[in-house]
């Protein structure tokens, strides 16, 4: 990096440490397009996070996550708490970029400069997350933000996904679509802290806290039963007991299983980071014109996709 380009990066870190809006929406989308200078300024971010809590919120597309999460934003400003908001939208197939439907649910904040919205597509990246989600959660962390909600884009079994990046999990329900058998089957009833049953002024609201309440208790025999609050998120009610409940349980959690939890984000982001880096070394290692014909041969049944994949890498440690 020269000394120009050097400058303006170091310039651009500093910038994000003091919050500059512009600063931190540059910085995501760096991260997010994959520039070749990210790497370098997430190394000098670094240092500076892990403070904040980070709030997943998952469940079912329809359930309300994003006017929930408006809500919970507009308690939390109550107390002028700092607030980062990864959106993970569904990608557009024509352009690639993220549909904004969450940012539109969250006007209200769009102008407080201490509410920070970002929407991101999931770019075909299964679990609901954008690639980039846990660079975003960094750099909002670097920016001094107290609390990160990461509200996923809700495509069902693979929602699991969120519990690599978040300190506590919501998972967001509404009654009369069978979710809670929807719950019970995509393995959400583990990663959930809270469950939230939204719109629940529907007449369907206690037969399904009934049912997922017995769920719970036949499937978890060790673990303590995560709450079930109930809301209505575009009236307000419940908010403010679920915001309690969520900052009671952050704050119950001993410091261990905090380390615990941090150690395991951690360890996730190193195998994300060395994964990508030596899929970018092999594929710059291989020409275009050779890969098509790999492909080729494997389209033929010439050969088999994975006798093709250790042909590319002993073709790397030969080369070092």
């Amino acid at each position: 990096m020269n000394q120009t380009k050097e400058k303006k990066m170091k310039d651009l870190v500093k910038e994000v440490l003091e919050g500059n809006p512009r600063a931190v929406a540059k910085a995501i989308s760096l991260v997010e397009n994959n520039e070749a200078s990210a790497q370098d300024m997430m190394k000098e971010i670094f240092p500076y996070t892990g403070a904040s809590v980070i709030v997943g919120i998952t469940g079912s597309p329809g359930s309300g996550k994003s006017t929930l999460v408006d809500q919970i934003v507009g308690y939390l400003r109550i107390s002028q708490k700092k607030i980062g908001i990864v959106a993970v939208d569904p990608t557009s197939p024509f352009s690639g970029g993220a549909i904004l439907g969450d940012r539109i649910r969250m006007m209200r904040h769009s102008l407080d400069s201490e509410v920070f919205i970002r929407s991101m597509a999931t770019r075909g990246q299964l679990g609901g997350l954008a690639k980039a989600t846990g660079e975003a959660i960094s750099i909002f962390e670097a920016a001094g933000k107290n609390f990160i909600l990461v509200e996923t884009v809700g495509v069902g079994q693979d929602e699991v996904e969120v519990v690599k990046l978040a300190d506590i999990i919501l998972v967001v329900l509404m009654p009369g679509t069978g979710d809670e058998i929807q719950a019970f089957k995509a393995g959400i009833m583990e990663i959930a802290d809270i469950f939230v049953i939204n719109k629940a002024d529907s007449p369907e609201t206690d037969k399904m806290e009934i049912q997922l309440k017995a769920m719970l208790e036949l499937g978890i025999r060790e673990n303590k039963i995560p709450p079930v609050i109930k809301t209505v998120a575009t009236e307000g009610k419940g908010i403010e007991f679920l915001v309690n409940e969520t900052l009671k349980f952050i704050s119950s959690k001993s410091q261990k299983l905090q380390e615990t939890r941090k150690k395991r984000l951690i360890s996730w982001m190193l195998k994300d980071i060395i994964r990508e880096k030596i899929y970018k070394t092999i594929t710059q290692d291989i020409e275009e014109q050779e890969f098509e014909k790999f492909v080729g041969k494997i389209y033929r049944r010439e050969i088999d996709p994975y006798s093709v994949a250790d042909k590319i890498i002993e073709k790397l440690r030969k080369k070092k």
